[in-house]
This record gives structure tokens, C-alpha cells and sequence, in this order.
């Protein structure tokens, strides 16, 4: 299910060359800024400062002018932008080193910026495909998987589904055209699930059973 990706690429994305007969259909990164907001909590990071800037503007306002309370909310604006900006970075780190891989047979998905790893993830060992889609077409796509298998969520974050740690999702996160990625899985997952699988025999154990 996992390869740590230390070797070279032959193939963008892949840990090594595809086999006879898988095609890839479909390689991407996610969207950086979305990923940012989604997985980093920009939103409430900004809101947070913004708060404190505030609350420290109104206790000072009644005790020196306005210019002055001012100035003394000002650094809570500049701690939170910096906060942000790093956060930002992050995000930005993390799409380019990440790639998504959908052929007809699996989900590729090679993450992390400072520990690089690939998660090869077969059609047949995947339970369901759940979309979360945005106004924008951007959208995250979870995969359950079955049996006993388990990921790791602090490995796989962010590309994992929020909060689903006891039974870890992983997710192709913030992807542009999510809806028409997600119907690729499903058409290629339905293909491959319902392919009959033919298996060869010697030809002399093939003789013996016939005897």
C-alpha cells in the first residue's frame, strides 16, 4: 500500500514504471491556496489575531488617543500576518511535492515535502469514494479502505480526510475539477472490480487434471 520514495522517479508521480496494460488517465497537484485554507485553518488563524488586535485596541482606546491605541493593536496585526505568511508557505511546500495519480487499476498518491512517500492504492482494496465539492469545482476526494489495512493520519496529512483518525482516509485534497476526477475513480473502479481475472497453468499440471 505505501513505498518510501527515496529513488528517483522513472515516472513522474509513480515509485516505478507502470506494468503492461496500466494507463494512467489522470495526474494532478492540489490547488495550493485552497489546500491552505482547508488543511492550515487560515480563516481562523487570521480571525484569531484579528480578535486580539481588537480586544487590545478597546482596552487601551479610553486611556490614550486614538493613534496611540492604535499602535499598540498594531503588533497583534503584524504577529498574525507573519503567522500567516508561514502558514501559507507551508501550504505552498506541500502542493509542489505532492502528486496524484489515477490510472485504471489504482490511485497513486506521492506526498510529504520533508518525508517523501507514495501510497499505491488498487481499485480492489478500496471500499468507497466520498466528494466534498466547492462552489469554485475545486473538491477533496476521500477513499476508504477495506479489510484490516491502516494509514497513518499524522503521515498522510494533510491529504487525508479531517478528523477520520481511528480509521484513516486518504484523500486526493483541494483538486481542481473534482466532480470529473471523482467519475473517472468510480468508471475505472467499476471497470477494474468487475474485470474476471484469468489465471494460467502449466501445462502439465493442466494435463494431470485433466487425467
Amino acid at each position: 500500500m505505501s513505498h518510501d520514495d527515496f529513488a528517483s522517479e522513472p515516472v513522474l508521480g509513480l515509485p516505478e514504471t507502470p506494468p503492461v496494460g496500466e494507463k494512467i488517465l489522470w495526474q494532478g497537484r492540489p490547488d495550493w491556496w485552497a489546500l491552505s485554507k482547508e488543511s492550515l485553518s487560515l480563516k481562523w488563524v487570521a480571525g484569531y489575531f484579528g480578535v486580539l488586535a481588537l480586544w487590545r485596541f478597546v482596552s487601551v482606546i479610553d486611556l490614550m488617543p486614538f493613534g496611540q491605541a492604535f499602535g499598540a493593536a498594531f503588533p497583534f496585526v503584524i504577529m498574525g500576518g507573519v503567522v500567516i505568511a508561514m502558514l501559507v508557505i507551508v501550504g505552498v511546500v506541500q502542493a509542489r511535492a505532492t502528486v496524484y495519480t489515477v490510472t485504471n487499476r489504482r490511485v497513486a498518491m506521492r506526498i510529504g515535502a520533508a518525508l517523501t512517500v507514495t501510497l499505491n492504492l488498487p481499485y480492489t482494496e478500496l471500499g468507497s469514494a466520498d466528494l466534498a465539492l466547492r462552489k469554485n469545482g475545486n473538491g477533496t476526494i476521500a477513499l476508504s479502505l477495506l479489510g484490516k489495512t491502516q494509514l497513518s493520519y499524522l503521515v498522510c496529512w494533510p491529504h487525508v480526510r479531517p478528523w477520520y483518525m481511528k480509521r484513516t482516509q486518504p484523500a486526493l485534497r483541494c483538486i481542481p475539477e473534482a466532480a470529473k476526477i471523482a467519475e473517472m475513480i468510480a468508471e475505472a473502479a467499476q471497470a477494474r472490480v468487475t474485470t474476471p481475472r484469468v489465471e494460467r497453468r502449466a501445462p502439465q499440471m493442466a494435463a494431470l487434471a485433466a487425467e
